[in-house]
């Protein structure tokens, strides 16, 4: 393998990550229905007024990141002092979710990974620490030809910072927690670098299926040490072992990133509520494909997200990518010093 030793460009790497800021998921969209996330600017600040919300709710106004030293914290399964939603979103059983960013820093290369762990009685109730969590997706490196390669953040950002994951088909119908979760690689060339930024989302799932597959409790899903955590973007590699436990069985193999319209805004139903309340009338439904962006010249692909190849070290190489676009959500002010990356309360 051929090391990136050229001092200049780790500097200019450094420098450009200095002053990029993260993000937080604004919203998810179910069928065309656009579903409230948690607004870190003034639901932290209402209290018992906040409205009721699928999302996770948590203090951490400033997008920071978690640590692998958080990886025994009940910190990380959906982020910093993370609290339950007190609603839910119903969503049938093969159907997907796409989950809308404010923005993503184009320098923090990393997989997107996504779980589901069933609540009993419901999510709104649960104690976090002993949900078991199942991998639905693991997006990983996409693209090695080129360093530092095209992770499955890169699709994120090029499908205007949003993630399309679908809900397996075979699952028993009921109460889930959907944590959706992207791992920063930037600094994570030695043990403690990885930054973690997990989010998550209560469901109601339906359907017929019957499968409730075994899980990890959050506290477990990682250890400082494992491969994935601790990996050297910055030289060429053919392949990266997305970190975590296996992919659930049922998990669709393919799913191909594209951005979902919003046709009519509804609102997250209350535990013992029976669905939500679809309301204003916006954009014709439609779905469209987008191209996946790398830093290589002159290259363009359009791409599926193969759940099951990017879970194996072996990696197929897309068709060539183009150069990677800025991404089209204007970032907020932040004092984030990004270099670091230090966690914000």
């Amino acid at each position: 393998m051929r090391n990136i030793q050229s001092a200049s460009l780790l500097t200019a790497l450094l420098s450009a990550t200095k002053v990029a800021a993260h993000g937080h998921v604004t919203n998810i969209v179910v069928n065309g229905v656009y579903y409230e996330g948690w607004d870190i600017g003034s639901f932290p600040y209402m209290g018992d007024n906040a409205p009721t919300v699928a999302a996770w709710g948590t203090p951490n106004t400033g997008n920071g990141p978690l640590a692998p030293e958080d990886y025994s914290s009940p910190d990380i399964i959906c982020h910093q002092n993370a609290t339950a939603g007190n609603g839910y979103v119903e969503v049938a059983a093969g159907d997907s979710i796409n989950i809308q960013w404010t923005e993503w820093p184009e320098s923090h290369h990393g997989p997107v990974i996504d779980y589901l762990a069933r609540c009993e009685p419901n999510c709104a109730s649960v104690d976090k620490t002993e949900l078991e969590f199942f991998k639905i997706d693991g997006v990983g490196l996409v693209d090695g030809s080129d360093v530092p390669g095209t992770y499955g953040d890169d699709q994120l950002i090029a499908n205007n910072n949003s993630w399309l994951v679908q809900i397996p088909e075979g699952i028993a119908p009921g109460y889930y927690a959907l944590r959706h979760e992207l791992i920063a690689l930037h600094s994570a060339g030695e043990e403690g670098g990885a930054q973690n930024y997990p989010q998550c989302f209560n469901l109601k799932v339906t359907g017929s299926g019957t499968d409730k597959p075994a899980g990890v409790v959050g506290t477990e899903l990682y250890k400082s040490t494992d491969d994935g955590i601790i990996f050297n973007i910055y030289q060429e590699v053919s392949s990266y072992p997305v970190p975590g436990p296996t992919l659930y069985s049922g998990a669709a193999t393919s799913v191909k990133q594209a951005t979902s319209a919003i046709t009519s805004t509804g609102s997250a139903s209350a535990v013992g509520a029976t669905s939500a309340a679809a309301t204003s009338a916006a954009a014709s439904a439609s779905t469209t494909a987008v191209s996946v962006p790398t830093s290589s010249a002159a290259k363009s692909s359009s791409f599926a997200t193969s759940a099951a190849a990017t879970e194996s070290v072996a990696v197929t190489t897309t068709a060539a990518p183009s150069n990677k676009a800025a991404a089209p959500t204007q970032a907020p002010e932040t004092s984030d010093d990004d270099e670091v990356c230090e966690d914000e309360e």
